[in-house]
């Protein structure tokens, strides 16, 4: 089943209805269909599930508690769960889905109270005191050991927005002078100005040796943690223009339209793990019905890779990117991307579980029961493919990151209803226009 990118305007797909699918203006430009199919309603959770996801967040907790610098609280980017890992390379993204990690460890008792007080404290303040920074923006790898920049990596727009997501978490959930203090000193630092200057669109990253990337942030992805992080800036806002100004592009599959992009699943998930999207819309649309849609889509193109993967299966779908047995890979669909190879990615279900509830907990009970080498002591490796019998030695942080946070979310809306309490948070949802509706009934 064909995916038609409609690129429609930005005027133009102001007032299309990409949620709804409701009206005149729905139908019409439904094309041959005049009604979009519905995804599968969401599914409560049973106590076995419920267990299930608490056992998985337990696990994926041990990665950020253990391979992570307990002085520096820097995180690794990744873990070999299969030999002794040496390797020193400490990601900011990490970091910050580490730093929510703790905040749902002590929530659940994973860890004391002190305990994960003082690797807070001893996180931020080496976040403030000692990693280096420019303008406020952090270099994307990093020496877990000593914060030293690694790789010439680029100071990161994004990277540094997931781990100002982690600080702010951390921020409400403890209630702490120091804390309170260090989270917000950093989080003022940022000058979203400056990575702004020349345009309403976002610079991808900053190198001492090159400035400004040229990429930008111009198309719907993860972005939009960083915009609104940047429009709820108390010293250095972006206009709310900006807001406007990256391309909202609609997508048709098997009937159901959506906002996307030609980017694997993970573009839906990252941005909602802290900024809770349920029952708001801005201009544009309803993003969290728009990630329902848009995971729903996944899996059924999933469904007709079948004949060419038969592991694909309504209990055994997703890919997004991550590891495979010849490299990293940037792959997903539809339309597909990469050279998919019949390799699943436990991230892909498990970062939508707020989405498609059932149908993603199907699949991660699917692998945790069937593929035991699938599993390791830090939850899921980062990828398998049931068609060769290759298993990922690794698991990659921001793979079990998002995880960890969506399954919390699903369970409770924790972290949502943690870092919404933000004033930084609300301000750059209300700045950018997001208002409270009740979705029409299906």
């Amino acid at each position: 089943m064909a995916c038609l990118s409609l690129g429609l305007p930005l005027a133009q797909a102001a007032a299309f209805p990409l949620v709804d699918g409701a009206g005149a203006a729905g139908a019409q430009n439904a094309g041959q269909h005049t009604q979009p199919a519905a995804p599968p309603a969401p599914a409560a959770l049973s106590p076995e599930d419920d267990q299930f996801l608490n056992d998985l967040e337990k696990a994926s907790f041990l990665f950020f508690w253990e391979q992570a610098d307990p002085h520096t609280g820097l995180v690794k980017d990744r873990c070999n769960v299969r030999s002794a890992d040496t390797t020193l390379v400490g990601s900011i993204a990490s970091t910050g889905f580490g730093l929510t990690a703790i905040c749902i460890a002590q929530k659940r008792d994973f860890i004391s109270y002190a305990e994960a007080r003082l690797r807070v404290i001893s996180t931020l303040s080496f976040l403030w005191h000692q990693l280096p920074t420019h303008r406020g923006f952090y270099f994307h790898f990093a020496n877990i050991n000593t914060g030293e920049r690694i790789w010439d990596s680029e100071a990161s727009s994004v990277d540094t927005a997931i781990l100002l997501c982690g600080i702010l978490t951390c921020r409400q959930h403890f209630h702490d002078i120091d804390i309170t203090k260090l989270a917000t000193a950093i989080f003022d630092r940022v000058d979203w100005t400056w990575l702004s200057e020349d345009t309403r669109l976002l610079a991808q990253g900053w190198t001492p040796e090159l400035g400004f990337l040229p990429s930008k942030w111009d198309f719907y992805s993860e972005l939009m943690m960083m915009y609104l992080l940047g429009l709820g800036s108390a010293t250095h806002p972006l206009h709310p223009e900006a807001w406007f100004a990256w391309k909202r592009t609609t997508f048709e599959y098997d009937g159901l339209r959506y906002i996307g992009s030609f980017a694997p699943l993970f573009v839906h998930q990252y941005s909602q793990a802290w900024f809770d999207f349920r029952n708001k819309r801005d201009r544009y649309a309803d993003y969290f019905q728009n990630s329902v849609i848009a995971t729903d889509v996944h899996r059924r193109f999933c469904l007709e890779l079948n004949e060419k993967f038969p592991d694909y299966s309504n209990a055994l779908w997703g890919i997004t990117a991550s590891d495979s047995a010849n490299g990293y890979v940037i792959w997903g669909g539809p339309p597909a991307m990469g050279p998919i190879d019949g390799t699943i990615v436990p991230a892909a279900a498990g970062g939508s579980l707020p989405f498609l509830p059932g149908a993603t907990i199907r699949v991660l009970r699917t692998i945790h029961d069937h593929y035991p080498k699938a599993w390791c002591r830090y939850g899921f490796v980062d990828a398998f493919n049931p068609l060769t019998d290759w298993y990922d030695t690794d698991v990659v942080g921001i793979d079990t990151g998002i995880t960890m946070l969506m399954a919390e979310n699903a369970r409770t809306g924790f972290v949502w209803e943690t870092f919404m309490k933000n004033p930084e948070a609300q301000r750059g949802m209300e700045k950018a226009g997001f208002k409270s509706y009740r979705p029409a009934s299906k």
